[in-house]
């Protein structure tokens, strides 16, 4: 690992789950500040204990990230602590399985809170004090279900595809700020939830959350200045 993000300070949104802790960890390990929100106080004292000696520079908050007020007030207090360097919103999830004539209305509304409410309350609280420092960076987490879209996943795979058009649209209205957004777009991902929920999979295969972690701090990183606007696969070639 290197010091990339010596002084910098970073939000990771959604910091304590299966992808989130890993991003969390990984910017940890290069030096930055990690603010991250959470839901589950368990994961954030896991995420706190894995952190060990790092430990100092994590901090979190218990809010739900879909609550504009609530997110304004703790960026409010965040730029006086600490300031805002990089996003990542780490905040989704999955529901599927069935035909989109036998969805439920509520499970529509539920994938769309989680995987695109939830980046769009982030970008306008946090790309404005972005804007202000005329620097920062974003990565949004979608899913390779927003463009290869399976029977069964209507719900999903229309609130991801509808994330990754938001942050396009988003990186076209910063051309010109010193402010990049960029999305990546994981398969599944190889976390004991999905294991426990796809149990005759072989997982072997699936992409590891620190692999993908190494691509998001990279799309962060002043290495990736040139990068803005863009979708990036991050599930290998299978």
């Amino acid at each position: 690992m290197t010091d990339r993000f010596a002084g910098k300070s970073v939000v990771v949104a959604g910091g304590t789950g299966g992808l989130g802790r890993a991003v969390t960890l990984a910017f940890l390990e290069e030096s930055a500040r990690v603010m991250v929100t959470y839901r589950n106080e368990d994961e954030f004292a896991a995420l706190n204990e894995a952190a060990g000696d790092h430990a100092e520079r994590l901090l979190g908050s218990p809010i739900d990230v879909t609550d504009e007020p609530k997110v304004r007030k703790l960026a409010e207090n965040l730029v006086k602590d600490i300031g805002v360097d990089a996003l990542v919103n780490a905040i989704g999830a999955y529901a599927g399985g069935t035909p989109l004539w036998q969805t439920e209305a509520k499970v529509l509304d539920h994938m769309l809170d989680l995987n695109l409410r939830s980046g769009f309350v982030l970008s306008r609280v946090f790309i404005s004090i972005m804007l202000s420092q005329a620097r920062g960076a974003m990565v949004n987490v979608s899913a390779r279900a927003a463009v290869d879209h399976a029977a069964g996943a209507a719900a999903y795979a229309a609130s991801k595809a509808a994330a990754v058009a938001m942050a396009e649209c988003l990186a076209a209205d910063l051309k010109g700020t010193g402010v990049r957004v960029n999305s990546v777009l994981p398969s599944i991902i190889d976390t004991d939830a999905n294991r426990r929920a796809i149990p005759a999979a072989d997982y072997t295969k699936w992409p590891k959350p620190a692999e993908i972690a190494e691509g998001i701090l990279f799309l962060c990183s002043e290495e990736a200045r040139l990068i803005h606007g863009a979708s990036v696969p991050v599930y290998g070639n299978f």
